[in-house]
């Protein structure tokens, strides 16, 4: 058995409380955000209207609330 076999079997039974070893790359924090920043930006320069970047922002700052400080946290709980 070779070291990486080993260090991948420790991987698989070794179970991770943190809820981002189990997304991919492109559902990571710095993704999600950068994603969401983008959207608002983009909504102001195409319209330059502030009550269209508030609206779109409302729900993107909702989203980032619970999926990236609700969410990790009851995973963590539930898997503890």
């Amino acid at each position: 058995m070779t070291l990486e076999d080993r260090n991948n079997n420790l991987k698989e039974t070794t179970k991770s409380l943190n809820v981002w070893d189990y997304k991919p790359w492109w559902c990571q924090p710095w993704s999600i955000i950068l994603t969401g920043i983008s959207i608002i930006v983009t909504s102001w320069l195409l319209t330059k209207i502030v009550w269209i970047a508030i609206g779109i922002s409302i729900p993107i700052i909702l989203w980032w609330v619970y999926f990236l400080i609700f969410y990790p946290q009851l995973f963590k709980q539930l898997n503890s």
